[in-house]
């Protein structure tokens, strides 16, 4: 269908509904007419009463937004960016992108804070901090340039990051090579670090949500998980200038390194340019994978007391998947019917709007690359409807198993999934950290590609399949963050519940 006929169709059916609401209009006027007259009226002639039937029985036509024909999506292929991996081990991404005269790069770096010591959990935050402005004369040159040269550190890597125009990429990149080789950690900026990130403590109870969040992924991980590990003020205390050293130096080899490019550049020249800055690299020994256990949290119900709220923040916890994992299709599709984004999962509907229990609902079958994600549902509620809610989400959890997805449910849900995935990669540089990402973590170039084909494989069955496989409603832990002078009924209704202690241990020796 052309769009002239879709505008056609869509008149048409407006007009249509506005016919059938005028006539019964005009039936009620005269109606009204003959009741003025007189009794008698009504005996002379029965054409009014008919009109006014015929046009109370006007057939209903379908909203005209509804006739809008949707074409399926387009093949999936994305612009693939050029691959290079150097005999170092060292792996470059180049994506050519000549609608703005810009150039962007970035130097993934394997080795994140899930590495660090135990007893020195912040480090990788604080190489990230302190690596950038341990470099001051930077300050003056970039602004100059509208140029930036950025340092960060996460869970999985550390990363140096440049952005210029396409004239001063050679000066840009020279000064960027030269911080990642050769940083300046300076005694000062670590202490600069070390009061930002003992700010950052001292405020961590500050909001419902943050504390939420935190705790539910120590719940799911465990305390002690290098995946919910979190910076106390002995552990910040005790980095060094030598720890940020070291760790750089153990990190920073190329065959633990992924370098991506992407702008207004000629690929062979660009080429030539970053084999020259980092063919010369000695191979050296990079971090692996993280082996942990995933056991999932241990069953019961979890309770923050927050006194300053007058409402609670409950999440029903669960571990989730990897996206290596077959039936990861699947789990997407069934979190989208769920509790996916918009207005139509069964979260909002039944939870939201059907009972009115919640402000906010939400919630995700997470997945990682090289770890368990989280299950986790989500709900805002008010401090009296705090137990009717969680009662309310649980039994739409269980309803996943016994209530298959209708057709409309399933078409949408995938329809859904695939239109947000194909917008994550819409552009060049959205399509290059995908593959950067991929590489990362060891999966194969065109998993992309095939994310679209197993989305649409995935049928009703498949939904109530996974759902009695993966997820068990007596291993779930509940976490509760509000008012437990608020709480009514109280928690008790739900279960055994462990008080949380989240206080925030002293800065003792505190010395900086």
């Amino acid at each position: 269908m052309n769009s002239a006929s879709v505008s056609v169709n869509a008149m048409v059916g407006v007009e249509s509904v506005r016919v059938g609401v005028r006539g019964m209009r005009i039936a009620s006027v005269a109606v009204c007419g003959l009741l003025a007259v007189g009794m008698f009226a009504m005996g002379q002639s029965a054409a009014p009463a008919a009109a006014a039937k015929t046009a109370a029985k006007a057939p209903v036509h379908v909203q005209p937004w509804k006739r809008i024909a949707i074409p399926p999506l387009h093949a999936f292929k994305p612009q693939q960016p050029k691959r290079i991996e150097l005999a170092n081990g060292s792996v470059i991404f180049l994506q050519e992108d000549h609608e703005l005269p810009f150039i962007n790069g970035s130097i993934l770096i394997r080795g994140g804070s899930r590495d660090e010591p135990a007893a020195k959990v912040g480090l990788v935050s604080m190489v990230g901090l302190a690596w950038r402005n341990g470099a001051d004369e930077l300050d003056d040159v970039l602004p100059e340039k509208a140029a930036a040269i950025e340092t960060a550190g996460g869970p999985a890597n550390t990363s140096v990051s440049w952005s210029s125009f396409k004239q001063d990429f050679d000066s840009v990149f020279g000064e960027t090579v030269d911080l990642l080789l050769h940083p300046s950690f300076k005694e000062g900026k670590l202490e600069w670090t070390m009061r930002n990130m003992a700010t950052a403590i001292s405020r961590r109870n500050d909001e419902a949500g943050e504390i939420a969040e935190r705790e539910s992924t120590k719940l799911v991980y465990g305390a002690d998980s290098p995946y919910a590990r979190q910076a106390e003020y002995a552990t910040v205390i005790a980095v060094t200038l030598d720890d940020l050293k070291a760790w750089h130096d153990r990190t920073v080899v190329p065959n633990g390194m992924i370098v991506a490019v992407s702008g207004d550049f000629d690929s062979a020249a660009m080429e030539a340019k970053l084999r020259k800055a980092f063919e010369p690299l000695a191979r050296g020994t990079a971090i692996g994978p993280v082996k942990t256990d995933f056991a999932g949290p241990k069953p019961g119900v979890y309770f923050v007391d927050k006194e300053d709220v007058d409402q609670s923040t409950v999440e029903i916890l669960g571990i989730g998947t990897v996206r290596s994992n077959p039936d990861y299709y699947a789990l997407s599709v069934m979190n989208e019917i769920f509790s996916g984004e918009g207005f139509g999962s069964r979260l909002f509907n039944e939870v939201r709007t059907k009972l009115g229990l919640a402000y906010e609902v939400g919630g995700s079958f997470g997945a990682e690359f090289d770890h368990p994600g989280i299950f986790c549902s989500e709900v805002g509620t008010k401090s009296a409807t705090t137990v009717a809610a969680t009662k309310a989400v649980l039994a739409e959890i269980e309803r996943l198993k016994s209530d298959p997805p209708t057709a409309e449910e399933l078409k949408k849900a995938k329809d859904n999934v695939m239109n947000s995935f194909i917008f994550n990669y819409d552009t060049p540089q959205k399509t290059l950290m995908a593959q950067v990402v991929l590489a990362l973590y060891g999966y194969p170039t065109d998993y992309l590609e095939k994310y679209r084909d197993g989305i649409e494989r995935v049928t009703a069955a498949d939904v109530t399949r996974v759902a009695k496989k993966y997820i068990d409603t007596s291993k779930l832990a509940i976490l509760v963050v509000g008012n437990k002078s608020e709480i009514q009924p109280p928690l008790s209704d739900l279960g055994k519940v462990t008080e949380l202690d989240i206080t925030i241990p002293p800065p003792t020796g505190w010395a900086k």
